[in-house]
């Protein structure tokens, strides 16, 4: 991997790292669905008029009947269910449990007939990766310091992610992800804008919120989507994929010292079983890539 490649991919994985520090910071004072609806607005504003420029959004307008249960798999769905966890849980965990989606993939790909992913590597690394996810709800459980409802909606959300992917690349091969991802952000935004205007806040927004909101959009929901397919273009999505792993150091490292969030004995024990179980889980796909936050 070259120089440059190196450096977007640390990009990305930073982008991606973020945004559960951002959501904690928005949702303290905006509504769940009008912090999605307001990122995929900047998103979908950022990423259509790059499509249309290549001359690649009318694919995946005529791919709709698979772009539509995307938006809904990866982003509807996905977005407000970690949104809402913040509530209950640190952006760091939020982080942590979301590495738990190269597991769900490589099992997903299993039971859609791929079973080459059951190499030795990889079911021990399915093992590992579930260990230090009992692990983790478990002892965060017991001791109190996080919602196991929370925890719950976090692992709905990744296990969305994993599917919503690989629906998508299976049924629309060579259509540009860019594209892709700018139609599925538009109607997310239609869909969450009449929940948005109904739940609009009464109550004075802070500028921290409105900043990180804004932030959330341009960089870590248009942004990093663009870096992230010309990373894919050059080093492959086997490796692409790994950039998952970075995304969860950065979350919780960014809880840590940004929000004071506590160093708990769930995190101590299950980050490092998740991310080694996740990393060995999703070894030598060559054909998954997961996009998250």
């Amino acid at each position: 991997m070259s120089r440059k490649s190196w450096i977007q991919f640390s990009i990305v994985g930073f982008l991606w790292g973020i945004p559960y520090l951002l959501m904690k910071v928005a949702v303290a004072d905006i509504p769940p669905p009008l912090i999605v609806a307001g990122r995929t607005l900047i998103g979908a504003a950022i990423l259509i008029p790059i499509a249309l420029h290549k001359r690649s959004f009318m694919d995946a307008v005529r791919g709709i009947k698979y772009v539509l249960p995307y938006a809904f798999l990866e982003m509807v769905g996905p977005w407000i269910l970690i949104t809402n966890a913040e509530k209950e849980i640190s952006s760091g965990l939020a982080g942590l449990l979301v590495a738990t989606v190269p597991i769900f993939a490589t099992i997903l790909t299993s039971l859609r007939g791929d079973h080459s992913v059951w190499a030795p590597k990889r079911i021990f690394g399915i093992a590992i990766g579930f260990v230090g996810m009992i692990a983790l709800i478990g002892i965060e459980s017991i001791t109190g310091n996080s919602n196991p409802k929370a925890i719950a909606m976090v692992l709905l959300a990744s296990l969305l992610y994993a599917y919503a992917v690989l629906m998508v690349i299976s049924n629309l091969p060579g259509v540009d992800g860019i594209a892709i991802n700018g139609l599925a952000m538009a109607i997310t935004c239609i869909f969450y804008l009449p929940i948005s205007i109904l739940t609009w806040p009464s109550n004075p927004v802070s500028l921290n919120a409105i900043t990180a909101l804004i932030i959330l959009g341009i960089f870590s929901t248009a942004i990093a989507f663009m870096i992230f397919f010309i990373v894919i273009a050059e080093i492959g999505p086997a490796r692409g994929s790994l950039t998952t792993y970075v995304n969860t150091a950065v979350a919780v490292v960014l809880g840590i010292i940004i929000l004071n969030e506590p160093i708990t004995l769930g995190i101590i024990v299950g980050l490092p079983l998740v991310l080694f179980g996740s990393y060995l889980a999703s070894r030598k796909s060559k054909s998954v890539v997961i996009a998250e936050a």
